[in-house]
């Protein structure tokens, strides 16, 4: 495998723990204003976060590659809002996306077609992430500052469950 493919797959694996750290930070948040939909919708995400990190691990174990985990990073932010974190999420669901784009495009570079097909998985789930992240920020927008409203969209948020990614390596 390409160098450079091969060291962003490692650093995706650190991003995408911290990943997990920054909602399991945003659920601690919606915990403490007793909003626990809210809270669980943001567990579920750091559940997924982190299994997307093994996902990345498994694959650079498969093809033979060595793993280096880094020390994760503690989240920067200080929420004081209701929609703070939604924005807060939605904008690091962007910025996962450029990183796995990047990790794509080099792959495409290298002539990396398993590395790109692998990929393809978190494209599509890049896709749904952002879409849902902006889906949570627009309902708050229109319905969220209504007492009854957020507490309806908290209950929403509370019926999610935790389904593990289908992506077999």
């Amino acid at each position: 495998m390409n160098e450079k493919v091969a060291m962003l797959l490692n650093e995706q694996i650190n991003k995408e723990l911290y990943s997990a750290y920054l909602y399991l930070d945003i659920s601690n948040y919606y915990d403490s204003l007793d909003l626990d939909g809210y809270a669980n919708y943001y567990m579920i995400q750091a559940q997924e976060e982190r299994d997307h990190a093994l996902l990345f691990l498994k694959y650079m174990q498969n093809n033979g590659l060595k793993v280096t985990l880094e020390a994760i990073g503690k989240p920067d932010k200080e929420f004081t809002s209701v929609l703070q974190p939604l924005k807060v999420a939605a904008e690091h669901e962007r910025y996962v996306t450029d990183l796995i784009n990047n990790i794509y495009h080099e792959a495409h570079q290298a002539k990396d077609y398993r590395t790109m097909k692998f990929l393809d998985w978190f494209v599509d789930e890049q896709m749904e992430e952002e879409k849902n992240a902006d889906t949570m920020i627009s309902r708050y927008h229109l319905f969220g500052q209504d007492p009854k409203s957020l507490y309806l969209l908290d209950q929403e948020y509370a019926a999610r469950v935790y389904t593990a990614p289908s992506l077999v390596l």
